[in-house]
């Protein structure tokens, strides 16, 4: 078996519900790690260090990450009235938090299409809130530390150490590191010119240049990340094909029916699709840079620029010490995201939480859940806010949406793919997924909806009525179904 494959069946088999998307979770109904911190309130820990040795002014709360969860927890921070002087933000990142996901959709358009730029895409403004731009740091009081990725801690003294060498104090501190591109192997040319992974702005700033240069592009992995940037590739009008070990796109929740639809999308904007291949090694022309894909068949598939997407690994780091979950990956937390240490909050990509909804322990790589995890997190650890985070799953993509698109794709999904999948509509102008598990709704994809049926979705997911599974095979259009299903809703709450 070659280092490829090995890594991508470890990826896969890491993932009990997503590629690429990522919802990783254990059956498990409880935390693995259940010391008996965990069973009590951990409230803030404020203290005045007199020592001057320190590199940090704000010493109460420290955040570590730059990411979207840091940018919402600096935001609550601030509407309790505890982060003037209080709150200090270390990040690696060279710019203050940052909506993530405009990295590998608008932020890759060409210059005519409008790309996305900071400071446009600042937190909290993917949820219609304001732009924390740095600005609004200093305004609020905020330190922030940026460039400085953290390299130890020291839970004894409460100190965090950076690579730069400074020493830092916290109170409570919040680790939202959120995840790491999973590579390819430098031995099979993972870290060669032209080779890029996509985490950060600097990674896409990498791929725009390659971009404007390329003639080849290849991308491997057909999930989320693969589906982002290769609808991005297209509006570059260049030789773009996708290349992934799966039967289909998106394996782990589109359906293979579902999948077609958007293959076709795809393949009438001119992308072309390896399916079922395995990359032995990547090769190099010449002047060094990435020139071929040799597959294990013996194959080649020219390219001067390749993107890797086959997933993410949680930025654990300096944390470990911390207490990991060895089943879905991330440091294990409570239902208020205490870890197992005092003080010490895990949120984010990173953490490891119960998923309670589906009693069960997941690591969820979205922005909705970073959002709404790194709120719950500071609203526990600055009020009396008692109750346990009840999160639903959801996630979305929107693709195709720069100038001149035939047609622009957003699609929503709510709740848990699991039992028998029932599909409605023709895609154009849009199509459902319905999974029904012994009779109940558990999870429902739309696309191309109208605000208001996206609005029903998490209600159905949720509430998980007893639905007419032969109403639903039968409904004419999508409009119908989505009617069924909410008439569902309405005798369940009638009962």
């Amino acid at each position: 078996m070659s280092s490829v494959r090995r890594l991508m069946a470890t990826l896969s088999s890491s993932s009990s519900l997503w590629h690429g998307l990522s919802i990783r979770g254990s059956q498990s109904s409880s935390i693995s790690r259940s010391p008996a911190s965990l069973g009590c309130r951990t409230f803030r820990r404020s203290f005045v260090v007199a020592s001057s040795n320190f590199d940090n002014e704000n010493r109460e709360f420290v955040i570590v990450g730059g990411g979207n969860a840091a940018g919402y927890a600096a935001r609550t921070f601030v509407e309790h009235g505890m982060a003037d002087g209080r709150l200090c933000i270390v990040s690696k990142e060279a710019y203050a938090p940052y909506e993530r996901p405009a990295l590998t959709k608008a932020y890759l358009f060409p210059l005519d299409k409008k790309p996305a730029r900071l400071p446009g895409f600042h937190t909290c403004v993917g949820s219609g809130g304001e732009r924390q731009t740095p600005e609004w740091y200093q305004e609020k009081g905020i330190e922030t530390m940026y460039n400085e990725p953290v390299t130890s801690i020291d839970i004894e003294k409460h100190t965090l150490t950076t690579n730069s060498g400074k020493l830092l104090k916290y109170g409570s501190l919040i680790v939202a590191t959120g995840c790491t591109a999973s590579r390819f192997p430098e031995k099979i040319g993972g870290n060669l010119p032209g080779v890029h992974y996509i985490r950060d702005v600097a990674d896409a700033d990498a791929l725009i240049s390659s971009l404007e240069k390329a003639k080849k592009v290849v991308i491997v992995g057909g999930g989320y990340i693969g589906m982002e940037v290769a609808a991005a590739a297209v509006a570059w009008k260049l030789d773009t094909t996708i290349v992934f070990p799966e039967d289909h796109l998106l394996q782990r929740l589109f359906t293979p029916s579902l999948a077609q639809r958007y293959e076709e999308l795809y393949k009438e904007n001119g992308v072309k699709f390896l399916k079922g291949a395995m990359i032995k090694n990547l090769e190099a022309g010449a002047d060094g840079r990435v020139a071929a894909i040799k597959l294990e068949d013996g194959s080649t598939i020219e390219a001067d620029t390749v993107i890797i997407g086959i997933g993410a690994k949680p930025a654990v780091g300096p944390f470990e010490s911390v207490g990991l979950n060895t089943t879905v990956g991330g440091i294990q937390v409570d239902g208020q995201f205490r870890t197992s240490i005092p003080g010490i909050f895990a949120v984010g990509d990173v953490a490891a939480f119960p998923l309670k909804l589906y009693d069960r322990i997941a690591r969820v790589e979205h922005v909705d859940h970073a959002r709404r995890s790194a709120q719950h997190c500071v609203k526990a650890l600055l009020s009396a806010q008692t109750h346990n985070y009840d999160y639903l799953p959801y996630f979305y993509s929107r693709v195709f949406e720069y100038e001149g698109s035939s047609r622009k794709v957003w699609w929503q999904f709510f709740g848990d793919n699991v039992g028998e999948a029932i599909e409605v509509g023709k895609f154009d102008p849009k199509i459902a997924t319905f999974w029904i598990d012994s009779g109940k709704l558990k999870g429902v994809l739309l696309e191309s909806g109208s605000p208001e049926e996206f609005q029903l979705l998490p209600k159905l997911a949720r509430s998980q009525p007893i639905v007419d599974k032969a109403k639903l095979q039968n409904a004419s259009s999508v409009e119908e179904a989505l009617d069924i299903a909410r008439s569902s809703l309405q005798v369940e709450s009638s009962v």
